[in-house]
């Protein structure tokens, strides 16, 4: 039996590599080094196309660290490589991208069960195939995935920052929705009119993060960056995103403008901020989002963005074992399905072949739980969510320790702890 792995990223390369070691025929497809994307200038496999931080290194203190661990537990050839182009980066894990990429790529290529074809392909396979191709995927062949995902794909992502419930000032914010409806779906976060003000004005004269040219594009007024709508005039917002009307705190008070904070996870231990798509650096956006009183010490677990980025509506169309539910011999990894970053991008790749050779041995796939940030993920993307959104790794996505340890120090290193050890029951289940 053979299985296609469409794209030579980290997901596909992941996914080859896993099953190539287990004695799995592959074809790794591939348009470079004939053809390039607007974002890629390397001929070989696994490059690195913004910065070349693989994220912090720190397994207890930080979601994507403990990520790092656990893939390391599976087997990642990305962490291995990673090993050995790594360069000084204080706490991250940095490489040299250059080595990191051949490194991967001469794995690839001389492995006896891999065949490397270079071409584009259009159509996806109805036959055992893994789908990795990222956010530039190829208009031929996105065409192709929007047909059999029913038109669930998107081709921007524009997404609002996600913070802690731990880390909101609830003394300076309410629950409830709009006319008392929806009970307490809905955190609110009053302003004063200085406090609107000065939230406006840091918008107007915040630093943007810089776009490639291929992601420069008119912006669709559904998904409209914050700072965009302020320019628009002093009381766009009120009028839109942070309109007071029919919210009311428990006394009855009435505020000048209102940012609702929606549950981004079932859990409740994460929350969108509602309608604050932004373009804004990272930086920028918690010193701007602070001047909110109910936000002056929050917890980012993801920063908003809006960039060039091809994904699926997972949760309508892949199981948790990222397979097509309308085909499972068909499966998805890498941001395409919904998860943000390079060593998230990894991860789905090694879990999608698992999963694939699980049900080429003719058993059951084996969902890691959501004591770990794999588990985590494989949740997010399949969960039901109507607004269904790239989620990188954090603390937040992972299911809540039994005992609440207020210290958050010692919390990360608990889930961490926990988290180590449920990957590494899960690889004995393998």
């Amino acid at each position: 039996m053979t299985v296609k792995i469409i794209g030579g990223g980290l997901a596909g390369s992941e996914a080859a590599y896993y099953l190539a070691e287990r004695g799995v025929q592959v074809e790794l497809y591939d348009i470079k080094p004939e053809t390039f994307t607007p974002a890629h200038e390397n001929k070989d496999f696994c490059e690195l196309v913004c910065s070349n931080s693989l994220k912090s290194n720190d397994v207890y203190g930080n979601a994507c660290g403990l990520l790092k661990e656990e893939i390391r537990i599976l087997g990642s050839l990305t962490m291995e490589a990673a090993g050995f182009a790594k360069v000084p980066a204080g706490g991250a894990l940095a490489v040299d991208r250059d080595k990191f990429a051949s490194y991967v790529t001469g794995k690839l290529r001389s492995h006896k069960n891999i065949r490397i074809v270079c071409g584009e392909i259009k159509n996806v396979p109805e036959d055992w195939c893994i789908v990795a191709t990222g956010p530039l995927t190829t208009d031929a062949l996105s065409c192709d995935i929007s047909r059999i995902c029913g038109g669930q794909l998107h081709f921007y992502d524009a997404s609002a920052p996600i913070v802690s419930r731990d880390s909101i000032d609830f003394s300076n914010c309410f629950f409830g929705d709009r006319y008392g409806k929806g009970g307490d779906d809905y955190i609110n976060c009053p302003l004063d009119k200085e406090q609107y003000g000065q939230f406006v004005n840091a918008l107007l004269t915040a630093e943007k993060a810089v776009l490639h040219n291929f992601e420069k594009r008119e912006i669709f007024e559904g998904c409209m960056p914050v700072e965009v709508m302020a320019a628009r005039g002093f009381d766009c917002l009120r009028f839109a995103n942070l309109k007071p009307v029919g919210l009311k705190d428990a006394d009855g008070n009435r505020f000048y403008a209102v940012l609702q904070l929606r549950k981004e996870n079932a859990a409740g231990q994460a929350y969108n901020l509602v309608g604050c798509q932004t373009n804004l650096k990272f930086g920028e956006q918690k010193r701007v989002f602070s001047i909110i009183p109910a936000l002056r010490n929050a917890e980012y677990l993801r920063y908003g963005v809006m960039h060039r980025n091809t994904f699926i509506n997972s949760p309508e169309c892949l199981n948790a074992d990222f397979s097509l539910k309308s085909n499972p011999r068909v499966s998805f990894a890498g941001q395409i399905t919904g998860v943000e970053g390079y060593v998230e991008s990894a991860a789905s790749g090694i879990l999608a072949a698992i999963h694939t050779f699980t049900k080429l041995g003719g058993g059951q796939p084996v969902i890691p739980d959501d004591t770990s940030v794999l588990g985590a993920l494989s949740a997010h993307i399949s969960t039901a969510n109507q607004d269904f959104q790239p989620m990188n790794a954090n603390f937040g996505i992972l299911r809540p320790a039994d005992n609440k340890i207020k210290n958050k120090k010692e919390r990360y290193a608990h889930l961490a702890e926990r988290a180590i050890e449920s990957i590494k029951s899960y690889k004995g289940k393998l």
